[in-house]
């Protein structure tokens, strides 16, 4: 993992092999942002003018390299684009938001993948533009090489980051990289578990690492075999799991802490494969199903990472983990499932298993009580139809939940969008056998598995619905600070939903 440090050193005097630098997108071309006093005084404050020359813009993911000035103990400067110069009325504030130094520093660490060191200076005011310069560079350093021969096909991540004109002794910006580093550790785990292939990650293989990270970090975790799923009656992740060799878990993972005045419950989709089961996925679409345990990485992540921050509140995460294959033990469709809440599920359909998975974990969730619930999922390809592949999509039984949580996610530099649960598609899943069908309408087919899953909220239970299968596996192009492949979509989120609730601003 990238080390993160804070430096007040003179950037011309530190031993590095680059020094990052901003470039804004001026009215009459690019200009030197915050932080990089130093170095343009260096070329005689014409560092925006050699930029310029280059071709640079400062448009956001704009990256250039230059040799570092004379007397600089660094060879490079690395200049990356911040977009727009931000309008402010306050001198002494550089109005840069969190999120575009989250995205400059994610691609400073990008491109530097292999370098031991990098100085970053970029604009910091205050403990929030630490956060956002560490959370970025950070997430950007990532770099799965598991599986690559000794790493030799693959740069490793960059190794350490110092972020200038930061406070080493500031105990809000040591906090600041507290957190970040936290934060960032947590969700790189989720992205290694989204990238790990199937034949390494299992339900049982996925519970076994849950349950070493638990009791490395002094959360309590239960494990919920074939045996116990069955004397429990968990019929929807039976069902899901019954015609692979690999049998299904419920792993529980609990953070409590002690003076906690609120609960929140994550329940995230785990199916460490999906093949579409009976109803088997087409040709084209099987390639990247490892990542369909998505959500249940997020939840994993952001109840670990509560724990590690040590939050005012407690948050319990249920993990239904699955494999969803075809074989002669497989659910068929046409089965009836009877689900843990005691609901019967005509299944028309075996590639709608998630919901199948999450409905189980739903309902038990709602037994404890919490103050709300959250379920994530890389749920429906409508979801991505909808909203494109960077966004995730957010439905709720509560209006004002649904408001907070698309709040707290533009807070924490995820794009989400709410989206309605409309009554009148819910007839659409009424079957002449069963309680409930699991699928209905083709149109709004995102919506009705929003709609399928309220089925099996208690009544009275906050709850909402997040479907990341847009964001969850990047299938192009790296960016900012998202890597090609896992994505670790949906932590940040749920990390600050937690934040916000321990400070009791969840209303």
């Amino acid at each position: 993992m990238t080390a993160l440090t804070l430096s007040t050193a003179a950037a011309s005097g530190l031993r590095a092999d680059a020094i990052v630098v901003g470039v804004a997108k001026g009215a009459k071309g690019p200009v030197v942002a915050p932080g990089a006093e130093a170095v343009d005084k260096a070329y005689d404050g014409k560092l925006a003018d050699v930029l310029e020359t280059l071709g640079a813009s400062g448009a956001e993911g704009e990256v250039v390299k230059l040799p570092a000035p004379s007397g600089f103990k660094a060879p490079v400067v690395l200049a990356v684009g911040l977009g727009a110069v931000p309008e402010t009325d306050d001198a002494k504030d550089s109005g840069y938001a969190a999120e575009p130094l989250r995205r400059a520093a994610g691609t400073a660490s990008r491109t530097l993948s292999g370098a031991k060191k990098a100085a970053f200076a970029l604009p910091v005011e205050d403990a929030d533009d630490v956060a956002a310069i560490g959370e970025g560079a950070l997430l950007g350093a990532y770099a799965f090489v598991t599986y690559k021969d000794n790493g030799k096909d693959a740069k490793g991540p960059l190794a350490e980051v110092a972020i200038l004109g930061a406070k080493p002794r500031d105990k809000a910006h040591k906090a600041a990289v507290e957190r970040s580093t936290a934060l960032a550790e947590e969700l790189n785990r989720a992205r290694d578990l989204v990238n790990t292939p199937s034949n390494d990650l299992y339900p049982e293989s996925f519970a076994a690492l849950v349950t070493a990270a638990g009791k490395e970090h002094g959360v309590k975790v239960t494990v919920l075999d074939e045996k116990a799923l069955t004397k429990g009656g968990f019929g929807g992740i039976l069902g899901v799991g019954v015609g692979s060799e690999r049998p299904p878990r419920l792993v529980k993972v609990e953070y409590k802490s002690a003076k906690a005045k609120k609960s929140l419950a994550y329940v995230g989709k785990g199916i460490t494969y999906d093949s579409g089961g009976i109803s088997l996925k087409p040709a084209g679409h099987n390639e990247t199903m490892k990542c369909d345990m998505g959500g249940a990485a997020a939840v994993f992540a952001s109840v670990i990472t509560a724990a590690r921050l040590g939050l005012e509140v407690n948050v319990t995460g249920w993990l239904c983990l699955a494999e969803n294959m075809p074989s002669g033990s497989a659910t068929r469709p046409g089965d009836v499932l009877r689900m843990y809440s005691g609901k019967t599920v005509e299944v028309l359909n075996t590639d709608a298993e998630g919901r199948l998975v999450l409905a189980d974990g739903l309902a038990r969730a709602c037994e404890d009580k919490p103050d709300a619930i959250v379920d994530v999922a890389t749920l429906t390809g409508a979801m991505m139809m909808a909203l494109g592949s960077r966004r995730f999509g957010i439905m709720s039984n509560d209006d004002a939940f649904r408001a907070a949580i698309h709040e707290v996610a533009d807070e924490a530099g995820e794009p989400s969008w709410p989206m309605p649960l409309p009554s009148d598609l819910r007839k659409g899943m009424e079957s002449s056998t069963a309680d409930i069908a699991n699928m209905g309408e083709r149109m709004g087919g995102g919506l009705v598995a929003g709609l399928f899953l309220q089925e099996f909220v208690a009544e009275g239970t906050t709850w909402a619905h997040l479907d990341i299968a847009g964001p969850a596996f990047n299938e192009q192009a790296p960016f900012g600070y998202t890597p090609k492949g896992g994505t670790g979509s949906a932590v940040r989120t749920l990390v600050r939903l937690a934040e916000v609730t321990a400070a009791g601003d969840l209303g």
